[in-house]
């Protein structure tokens, strides 16, 4: 249901946008007085505001994943990763700040990484920590709240004070492989690896020679390895940038409505209670599902309304779960497993936000 929203609701939004382009040229007097009304106006600066200030993080991102992509294995990773389960929890926690992947990439890696041999905790770990705790949204959080720069150190805490507490319930009663072994899923890619493997030890000469004749550079091994990384570097970096900005223009649409057309009387009667404004912003961060690079810039826009806490709550609850990563991760782990993260983690973010604001 959602993918076929993004898929259809990007292209039809800016077909709206152009046919109202064509009205206003062609002189319509509706459509420039519907342009000019107040909430409007509103509506296209909110829109047009968060669009732009996100976009470079966004590029940034994607650049600095798809780098990752194509030149770092899982291989590599796994060999670093330690062995004693609280050096492991800690390691998985700051992973990102080495590898900083946008969380939309990083089920698939997780999963990989598990099946290769690295602890499903870490992973886990990884998963939920990555996305937050990285260079990138670092900076992202620290330009969207430059008048509370607290915020970004905040966020950074209680993400890794959760991750890890997680960590260690993983380590202590998660029992078993929490990966689907449905038979559409692991034996393909376990079969894929066996017959890589394969290859590897038994046809590696006549596999390299096929290869280089696919390429028609038998001579030029080199340049054509890296003229094909460069070509794999560009592409996964479009890709990710169109289907990472489907979602920015997504969560920025929604919340230019939200905030151009909803009464304020509205968000202000839901941020005067301390309970249910944290439930509020957190709930809205899973609809939303933006990205870790550019959401600080949505709750930054809500910052006149909410308070310090359900802010760094939606902050750091948004990226750990959200709708989209949460379809995703049905798709390669256990519901049970799941369901169990998306409850402890959304518990945890909730006590660790609200004990910092009382302790504050």
């Amino acid at each position: 249901m959602l993918n076929m929203l993004f898929r259809f609701g990007t292209p039809l939004l800016g077909i709206g946008c152009l046919a109202m382009v064509c009205l206003i040229l062609a002189g319509q007097p509706w459509s420039l007085a519907l342009l000019e009304s107040d909430g409007a106006q509103e509506f296209k600066i909110v829109f047009l505001s968060i669009i732009l200030e996100a976009f470079p993080f966004i590029l940034l991102g994607v650049i600095f994943s798809a780098l990752l992509q194509v030149f770092v294995t899982d291989e590599m990773i796994r060999r670093l990763t330690p062995k004693h389960h609280m050096v492991g929890i800690l390691f998985g926690a700051l992973l990102g700040l080495v590898f900083p992947l946008c969380e939309c990439g990083m089920i698939p890696v997780v999963r990989r990484l598990i099946r290769k041999g690295m602890p499903a905790y870490i992973g886990i770990v990884y998963l939920l920590a990555g996305p937050i705790i990285n260079p990138i949204v670092f900076t992202s959080t620290y330009a969207a709240f430059r008048l509370e720069p607290q915020m970004a150190y905040d966020r950074l805490i209680i993400a890794f004070i959760v991750t890890v507490i997680i960590g260690l319930l993983l380590h202590r009663f998660m029992k078993g492989s929490p990966l689907k072994e449905s038979s559409g899923n692991i034996p393909a890619h376990r079969h894929e690896h066996e017959h890589n493997h394969h290859h590897d030890h038994h046809d590696h000469h006549d596999h390299h020679d096929h290869h280089d004749h696919h390429d028609h550079h038998e001579h030029a091994p080199n340049p054509v390895k890296k003229s094909r990384r460069l070509s794999a570097t560009l592409s996964h970096a479009s890709d990710e940038f169109f289907d990472m900005g489907k979602y920015l223009i997504f969560g920025a649409l929604l919340t230019a409505v939200i905030q151009s057309f909803i009464d304020r009387q509205a968000f202000e009667a839901v941020a005067d209670q301390p309970v249910l404004s944290y439930f509020f912003m957190m709930g809205l961060a899973f609809l939303l599902s933006i990205c870790s690079t550019s959401d600080a810039f949505i709750a930054a826009s809500f910052g006149g309304m909410f308070d310090h806490g359900p802010l760094l709550a939606f902050l750091v609850f948004g990226p750990m779960i959200d709708l989209k990563n949460t379809m995703m991760m049905l798709s390669a782990f256990r519901a049970r497993i799941v369901l169990s993260i998306t409850l402890l983690t959304f518990a945890l973010v909730l006590a660790s936000v609200w004990l910092l604001e009382v302790l504050r």
